[in-house]
């Protein structure tokens, strides 16, 4: 039989019983075992750990993880878009901007409707180009879709569950979008 590597010390040794030996001994057979052990033991482990760290997420960290889901999904739903304020070509990197700020505007905070491929620059530096970002909402809709974003909403009083289950429909929505 041809020479192996103990998949224990790394040692090369010769099988004596069969060829599907994967330890040169005894002691090595028995501390892989124990090495094993310690996998399953940490793979249980982090297990319940994911499962603990998700029972005790808070609200605020909901809200924040469904953001960015919605976020992602809007940038490739809008990816061949020009910016909905200037115009121009969009570019490698662009940001998912509200018409209606989130501070202003919590229940409009995930309404697609009011969150458009936007430029960095109109975005972050010109603070969301919002005279710009109307005129391309009433260019690219009309003028009803800004009076329906300009007019009052119902407030947004989201649960855990309810946020969670926004999370999983809008990853699901983003990964069809991306074929």
């Amino acid at each position: 039989m041809r020479a192996k590597k103990c998949k224990n010390c790394g040692n090369r040794f010769t099988p004596k019983y069969r060829s599907t030996e994967q330890v040169c001994s005894f002691k090595c057979a028995a501390e892989l075992g124990k090495s094993n052990a310690r996998k399953k033991e940490r793979k249980s482990w982090q297990r319940k750990k994911r499962k603990l760290k998700n029972e005790i997420q808070t609200k605020a960290e909901l809200m924040k993880l469904l953001q960015k889901v919605v976020n992602a999904y809007v940038r490739e739903r809008d990816k061949n878009k020009p910016c909905i304020s200037c115009g121009k070509p969009l570019g490698r990197k662009y940001d998912a901007g509200h018409y209606r700020s989130v501070g202003s505007t919590p229940e409009l905070r995930f309404n697609l409707k009011n969150i458009h491929a936007q430029c960095v620059h109109c975005n972050q530096h010109l603070h969301g180009n919002l005279i710009e970002y109307r005129k391309g909402l009433i260019e690219r809709y009309n003028e009803d879709y800004v009076d329906y974003l300009e007019g009052n909403h119902p407030s947004l009083h989201l649960t855990k569950p309810e946020i969670r289950e926004m999370i999983k429909e809008f990853k699901v929505k983003l990964k069809e979008l991306k074929g």
